[in-house]
């Protein structure tokens, strides 16, 4: 009979416990802003010219970033995620170490822009400017890579690792380590 009433006890204690939990989540549900700060109308109460900013391991979660200036700006170790920056100058910008997961970049100008060991996976470049831009150890789609590719030159088309690109796949042959007999 003892261990009955301190088995009940213990349970009406975890009861009494649990209620304002829910009650509150009830009363005051979490909203999925509250999730995700960073929606798209808090873009307006950014800075209008982000243009040179440090906004290191800043996050950017579902921002519309269009026509923004933001050359020079030192975006190092930040992290966008389905956000656009369509149109924007990031003339200079230092986006290394930038995870960027499906991040649209049409038509922005990435002049100059440092985007060494970034992770872009998801990505889209259509029409972007990339003279200059340094994409050395930087992950992106083969299909973006093989664009990008096809405009860029020189320094950044060495760092995309347009070269390999343009080889392609190339099987082993016999003498090259192939070895189907065995």
């Amino acid at each position: 009979m003892n261990s009955f009433i301190s088995s009940l006890k213990r349970s009406f204690s975890r009861l009494f416990v649990l209620i304002p939990v829910l009650a509150s989540l009830i009363i005051s549900p979490l909203s999925a802003s509250a999730l995700y700060p960073s929606d798209p109308s808090s873009v307006e109460s950014l800075d209008p010219s982000l243009a040179g900013k440090d906004l290191q391991n800043t996050e950017y979660v579902k921002y519309d970033l269009s026509g923004k200036d933001l050359g020079g700006t030192n975006f190092t170790g930040a992290y966008f995620s389905v956000s656009t920056l369509k149109d924007s100058d990031l003339t200079g910008a230092n986006m290394t170490n930038v995870i960027a997961y499906a991040t649209r970049f049409d038509n922005a100008n990435l002049t100059n822009v440092n985007l060494t060991g970034a992770e872009l996976l998801k990505s889209v470049f259509d029409g972007v400017t990339i003279d200059g831009a340094d994409f050395t150890d930087a992950v992106l789609d083969r299909s973006q890579q093989k664009k990008l590719c096809e405009v860029a030159t020189g320094s950044t088309a060495e760092s995309l690792g347009c070269s390999t690109t343009a080889a392609g796949y190339v099987p082993a042959t016999k003498g090259q380590g192939f070895n189907p007999g065995t």
